[in-house]
């Protein structure tokens, strides 16, 4: 139970009808979880408007309302506060309601385009090493310590987020690592959380139905930095050429991680093979088991974050050589005849490409790469083509097929997936709309050695088809497959 004065501490509040001194059993935006003694803050979101259902929440026992816009006839015994951002002072108001849970951490915040889940992951897997409690916040899961909670965003809400940061507390955790996405900064989830520091690990196309354009969503992720305080560092990818529009109005020390120029944490790859990377990390030799050029960005960066929270060089090395990706991010399965599988959550052009061109980089030279590929519905159509370009261009044989259609006919957006290719390319192209079916075929085709590669999904276990979430799971549909070819 808390007051609701408390509860309004810098919320900016522009007018009030009625007591703040009344108890708040509960705080929410969802109206169907209002109960007795409820605050409800009516958020205006992209599908409903909070405001449309205050009724609503007051018939369920709702006893405070905060909003944008008074009623015009307020009821009596029922308190109204008005500010100028719900949003923002939803994120605000959960934070007073757990205590602030973030101070009470080391924070450090991840975003970008791509790295974001490989990132967080690493680093709470190389604190738990180090000996600490630690806590994670991403795309495939959220975890205090080693307790496992399900994740349903890249970034929850602002009470879910506190709710789990004050877990993550009194667990005695000392470090939390959590993916913001950009929907994240720009409904103001993270607005009122303290971070330690922010890591940017790059920027390329993506989320375009939402931000409308590339510009718009340099904004959104820039938005984080601009948040950090001057205490706080900002630790960025020096070879993303938008890496400097992140920091331009930050406040935090800034410090970068390189592959190729100078920065103050390098690396550069030695060695590459699908069973790893041999780096050379700030001139020591480190034996890792992620593959990948783009996968050694993300290790790089997760000693910068290492040696930004002043941990021990040669402890922190040691432990990255024991590091595993996380599910679904480069996932190999090896079949009974040779072929070789590789599960990744690549659903972006520039993440495709990093794939492929990984897979190229270490590939013998005899044996076919198929891609297994489909785009998602109800988000950016216009990566549709280029990752179909894309695809054809890097591999052997591509088999186009449904990702997570939703309310969209999946033939349909295969065919905006076509309209990318070049002529020559249409002959290495097979169209198996079911995915069950496409993962089959590419098998029926593979030959010993050859590599098959099954992109868009990675970790998720369902397959969302008007409105309704079947379950699916790429690692085991592909073992199946295996199975039977």
């Amino acid at each position: 139970m808390k007051i609701l004065s408390d509860l309004l501490y810098k919320t900016g509040i522009e007018e009030v009808s009625g007591s703040t001194t009344i108890s708040i059993e509960k705080v929410c935006f969802d109206s169907r979880q209002a109960g007795e003694g409820s605050l409800f803050v009516a958020v205006r979101g992209t599908r409903s408007d909070g405001h449309d259902f205050i009724s609503d929440v007051i018939a369920r026992g709702a006893v405070a309302i905060l909003c944008e816009e008074m009623p015009a006839e307020p009821i009596s015994g029922i308190t109204y506060i008005r500010v100028k951002d719900t949003s923002l002072a939803l994120a605000i108001i959960a934070a007073n309601y757990y205590d602030h849970p973030s101070a009470r951490l080391s924070l450090i915040g991840v975003t970008g385009t791509n790295g974001k889940t490989t990132t967080v992951t690493l680093l709470h897997s190389l604190f738990r090493q180090l000996g600490y409690k630690t806590g994670l916040i991403s795309t495939v899961r959220n975890l205090v310590n080693d307790l496992e909670i399900p994740a349903t965003h890249t970034t929850p809400d602002p009470l879910q987020l506190n709710a789990l940061l004050s877990k993550m507390a009194e667990a005695g955790c000392t470090h939390c690592f959590m993916e913001v996405s950009s929907h994240a900064v720009v409904q103001h989830r993270v607005s009122s959380l303290q971070f330690k520091g922010g890591v940017f690990t790059n920027i390329s196309r993506d989320h375009l139905d939402y931000h409308k354009t590339f510009d718009e969503y340099i904004r959104a992720k820039k938005g984080f930095f601009d948040m950090l305080p001057a205490e706080a560092f900002a630790l960025l990818n020096a070879d993303d050429r938008n890496h400097k529009i992140m920091v331009q109005n930050t406040r935090a020390q800034v410090r970068t991680f390189s592959m190729t120029g100078v920065a103050d944490y390098k690396a550069r790859v030695m060695e590459s093979t699908l069973a790893g990377l041999m780096l050379s990390i700030d001139g020591h030799d480190v034996v890792c088991r992620l593959s990948g050029f783009f996968n050694a960005y993300n290790l790089l960066a997760v000693y910068a974050t290492a040696m930004m929270l002043g941990e021990e060089r040669l402890h922190v090395l040691t432990a990255l050589s024991t590091l595993t990706a996380p599910e679904g991010r480069f996932q190999r399965i090896n079949s009974a005849h040779g072929v070789t599988g590789i599960i990744d959550y690549a659903h972006t052009p520039d993440a495709l490409l990093n794939v492929l061109q990984t897979i190229g980089d270490i590939r013998q030279g005899n044996e076919q790469v198929i891609t297994i590929i489909g785009c998602g519905g109800d988000r950016d159509a216009g990566k549709r083509p280029q990752m179909a370009a894309i695809a054809c261009e890097n591999s052997d044989r591509v088999i186009f097929t449904s990702d997570n259609p939703r309310s969209e006919d999946p033939d349909s957006i295969i065919a905006q997936m076509k309209e990318g290719l070049a002529p020559h390319h249409m002959k290495k192209v097979l169209s198996v709309t079911d995915r069950r079916e496409a993962v089959r075929t590419a098998c029926a085709l593979a030959k010993p050695g050859d590599i098959i590669l099954l992109a868009g999904k990675g970790h998720e276990k369902y397959q969302e088809i008007k409105g309704v979430k079947y379950p699916f799971d790429d690692v085991q549909v592909l073992e199946e497959s295996f199975e039977l070819c």
